[in-house]
């Protein structure tokens, strides 16, 4: 019996160590996984779960998964309906997968809605399919016996599932496809399933299509505190001119709000109007505070001054004031709310004021947010806004995890990008009206810090593409 499992997956192993490779990259190790129609096991134990439950309907496939992971104790295999399964004493998890289930599903919906028990705010669903485009030749492939026959298959575009997903109360976060070439011919398909496969168009055309999911956020019961305390985050150099604004423009939100200047070695008295803002307006806020950046570089500011936040929501707010700080209680009710769990400013929806972006820079921003919308596979429509919000466990992760894409960004806004997309956090953009710069002189080199986003693009396309 075990063989005859285990005989499609010996076939298939070019597309089964593809889902495997997929899986891996979207899940980090030591999580609670939840495997809908685990087959054998070998999916959810490449994993590696702290805590790993596989349902499958088949009583065989069970037998077989407890036999062949009989030595791994963080795994349990229980055979059971997914439509009815009796989720009642079974504690949430943080990811549940359904690896070529939802074809199989009298009603997929209905599953759906029968996981809610044990789905948080922060569980995430990752589930996989088959193109459509396909049909034919899988259909063939079974009447050649080199497939499983099944009697009845759900032939579902990922609109489908996006739409059945919706419709139990959940919604998608990112989708994607892979695997071009679901056979091994040696070095071309290497170079179809990790490069052309990752091409605007040809993906298109890939064999798998995947779509990663959450509760949706009217659905969500969030079990953090009523109100949340607030970390803003503001690198200076050389804005003396806006520094008293920023103490008596910026709104309090939460139970508390704390102000963490960082300054990187300014020359015309922005220090001393900062800590003399402290001296005049401390009693104002949870604590006011100036740190002296010891690197370079916004990104690197950022990342010392986050590490002093005592904040659950971190915030960063340029200290040029071209975002007005009076949007910031719209980030804050968009991450309180649970709305997005990355909140990203955007400067390119309404119109702005006259003189604040030149024309050459605005249309590379465009250029760079359709980039990165295809990287990133989440809408993006302005990466450089320097106004962005996140959860405190959430850049901690980010933090841990950077090593995966190396300490390469000067700005800090893709370090950020780049991780939340990794953890597969819901990525928003919020619209803010960009104003003219009142006071100093922009930042940005265009040429020079351009070519740094070239690079960045590159290195997104290795590390989130490729992998």
């Amino acid at each position: 019996m075990l063989n005859q499992l285990e005989k499609s997956r010996n076939i298939h192993k070019t597309y089964f160590a593809e889902i495997e490779r997929f899986y891996r990259f979207a899940i980090p190790g030591d999580m609670r996984i939840l495997e809908l129609g685990c087959h054998t096991g070998r999916l959810l134990a490449s994993l590696h779960p702290s805590r790993g439950l596989g349902l499958d309907i088949r009583k065989e496939c069970i037998t077989a998964a407890r036999e062949i992971h009989r030595d791994m104790h963080n795994l349990e295999f229980v055979a059971g309906d997914a439509h009815c399964f009796d989720w009642a004493d079974t504690a949430p998890f943080d990811y549940i997968i359904l690896s070529d289930l939802t074809p199989l599903l009298d009603d997929v919906q209905k599953v759906f809605e029968h996981l809610m028990p044990v789905c948080t705010a922060r569980t995430r669903i990752i589930l996989n399919l088959h193109n459509n485009l396909w049909q034919p030749f899988l259909k063939l492939a079974s009447l050649l016996g080199l497939r499983t026959r099944h009697k009845h298959i759900n032939w579902l575009s990922t609109h489908d599932i996006d739409n059945l997903l919706y419709l139990a109360g959940y919604e998608s976060i990112t989708y994607g496809t892979r695997l071009l070439l679901p056979f091994h011919i040696p070095l071309v398909t290497s170079f179809f399933n990790r490069f052309l496969a990752k091409l605007p168009v040809i993906r298109h055309l890939c064999l798998i299509c995947y779509i990663i999911a959450r509760k949706a956020p009217e659905n969500t019961n969030i079990p953090d505190r009523p109100e949340h305390t607030v970390s803003i985050v503001i690198p200076t150099r050389n804005e003396k001119g806006t520094i008293r604004d920023i103490f008596e423009r910026t709104p309090r939100m939460g139970r508390w709000t704390e102000l963490i200047f960082i300054d990187g070695r300014s020359t015309d008295g922005t220090i001393q109007e900062i800590e003399s803002g402290i001296r005049h307006y401390s009693s104002d806020w949870h604590r006011a505070v100036l740190l002296h950046q010891n690197g370079t570089g916004k990104g690197q500011a950022v990342r010392q001054a986050f590490e002093i936040c005592r904040g659950d929501i971190l915030m960063i707010l340029d200290s040029d004031l071209t975002m007005p700080p009076e949007d910031l209680p719209k980030y804050y009710r968009a991450i309180s709310e649970n709305r997005g769990e990355f909140i990203n400013g955007s400067r390119l929806v309404y119109p702005m004021d006259k003189l604040a972006m030149r024309f050459l820079n605005m249309l590379a921003n465009k250029i760079f947010a359709v980039l990165f919308t295809w990287l990133l596979d989440q809408p993006v429509k302005d990466t450089l806004c320097g106004t962005k919000v996140l959860r405190r466990d959430d850049y901690l992760k980010i933090a841990a995890s950077r090593r995966y894409f190396g300490d390469f960004d000067p700005f800090g806004d893709f370090d950020l990008l780049f991780g939340a997309s990794k953890l597969n956090l819901k990525i928003i953009d919020l619209p803010i009206r960009y104003r003219e710069r009142v006071y100093g002189d922009i930042k940005i080199e265009r040429w020079r810090h351009g070519w740094l986003l070239v690079r960045m693009c590159v290195i997104a396309f290795k590390k989130l593409k490729l992998s």
